[in-house]
């Protein structure tokens, strides 16, 4: 059964619990002046610096791979942070994630900005203080120069980044097919990718978080 977990040498701060979890081996390393909400889960090889903040629901998942988030960075309500053996996840300092993005094994660097609903994926690099609005997506392998901006519920795609509404798919799909996501994400070409091989995989993976244990 999970329980809630103190939060070691911590007494003074606002925040007294939260479920930190040991994953392959390797338990979360939380600054002692950030602040996990007592329902958010960090599992596995993560690293949080001072000053940040994992509020509400979030859920902070390094499978075999790790996932680091510099000084003062904001993780909301029901965002996902993901990495796995082939992805890990960088964050830079005092960038803010909003509530339910979803964010996996990609690079963000300081001052980035990802908004409500947004989608960050495999091996995409967000430079610094771009933005990635409301319901946006970058694509996986895609390159956001520092300083850009994906306008709300547009798709980033391509190094460096092209920017379209989400209508345009068969644009989006020419840059997109050849980042190969099904190879690059789950290990095999597009003609072999069927969901039962994708999934048994996935099930195979997944099932390493049965050893999991709290981490005091």
């Amino acid at each position: 059964m999970i329980r809630h977990w103190p939060i070691a040498n911590n007494p003074t701060l606002f925040g007294k619990y939260h479920v930190l979890i040991k994953h392959a081996g390797t338990a979360p390393k939380v600054d002692h002046t950030a602040y996990v909400a007592p329902n958010a889960v960090v599992c596995g090889n993560v690293t949080i610096a001072l000053g940040c903040r994992i509020m509400y629901g979030a859920q902070i998942i390094a499978e075999s791979g790790s996932i680091s988030l510099g000084k003062e960075c904001i993780i909301m309500e029901n965002a996902v942070l993901r990495s796995s053996a082939s992805h890990p996840l960088s964050m830079g300092n005092n960038c803010l994630v909003g509530p339910n993005a979803h964010v996996v094994g990609c690079t963000v660097e300081d001052e980035v900005f990802i908004a409500t609903g947004a989608g960050v994926f495999h091996s995409a690099h967000l430079g610094r203080g771009s933005e990635v609005r409301i319901n946006g997506v970058v694509h996986l392998k895609s390159h956001l120069a520092a300083g850009d901006t994906v306008p709300i519920g547009w798709v980033a795609v391509g190094n460096p980044a092209q920017m379209f509404p989400s209508s345009e798919h068969e644009r989006i799909w020419e840059i997109q097919k050849p980042l190969n996501f099904p190879l690059t994400v789950y290990g095999f070409e597009r003609s072999e990718a069927t969901m039962e091989k994708i999934t048994r995989r996935l099930s195979a993976a997944l099932g390493s978080h049965v050893s999991d244990e709290p981490s005091v």
